[in-house]
């Protein structure tokens, strides 16, 4: 986060100064863009080595999800008859087929977000907006195929639950919701973070000045 702080600075700053500074050197020989990516190199690597650490564990569970939503989207529940479903029309089986259509389209969403991160070239513009946006797009594209693979697992139990376990059905179904919500609640202070970087015009004021 601070690396992307720090990049929003330098450019929030840039924008203010006549054109021409940024072309100007110092008693180095060196130019404001010159300074910057010296200060900032060890920044630029540790901010890498997280992207890429968080990036590798994200994209396994991305991977995870596809494969369990599309073994999911490909079994229809109750079987078939004439290649016709025999749940077909009732709510809990719509809402199966389109939930595990979301959370397989989602889980590779995320799986190629993540990639993309991995794959690219993290220099310090990348910083700004590129790697952030690409980390925000993939958090949410796995919250949401988490979600969906749960909401299609609960539709698809439904018609097993619905006659002998039926007043225990609902509180089931609530605490199959605890993994979502705690992983929403876990990743809230990231993703506040990822929307201010991204989206707020003025640059809060940097956390470790040293860098500058």
């Amino acid at each position: 986060m601070q690396m992307m702080w720090d990049i929003k600075w330098y450019q929030y700053v840039r924008e203010l100064v006549p054109e021409h500074f940024v072309f100007r050197t110092n008693r180095d020989d060196k130019t404001a863009g010159e300074i910057f990516k010296q200060k900032h190199k060890d920044l630029v690597k540790e901010s890498s080595e997280w992207l890429k650490e968080t990036s590798n564990s994200c994209s396994v569970v991305a991977a995870l999800i596809a494969g369990v939503s599309f073994a999911t989207s490909s079994s229809v529940p109750g079987g078939t008859n004439n290649g016709k479903p025999e749940l077909e029309g009732q709510p809990a089986f719509d809402a199966f087929a389109i939930a595990s259509l979301i959370g397989l389209c989602f889980s590779v969403t995320a799986l190629i977000m993540f990639l993309a991160i991995l794959t690219s070239r993290k220099q310090a513009q990348d910083f700004r907006q590129s790697l952030p946006l690409k980390l925000l797009f993939g958090l949410s594209s796995l919250f949401v195929s988490i979600a969906s693979m749960l909401v299609s697992f609960c539709a698809a139990h439904f018609f097993v639950l619905k006659d002998k376990y039926k007043n225990i059905m609902f509180p089931v179904y609530i605490a199959t919701c605890l993994p979502v919500t705690f992983y929403a609640v876990v990743q809230f202070p990231l993703y506040a973070d990822l929307l201010k970087a991204i989206f707020k015009k003025v640059p809060q004021p940097s956390i470790t000045s040293s860098h500058f």
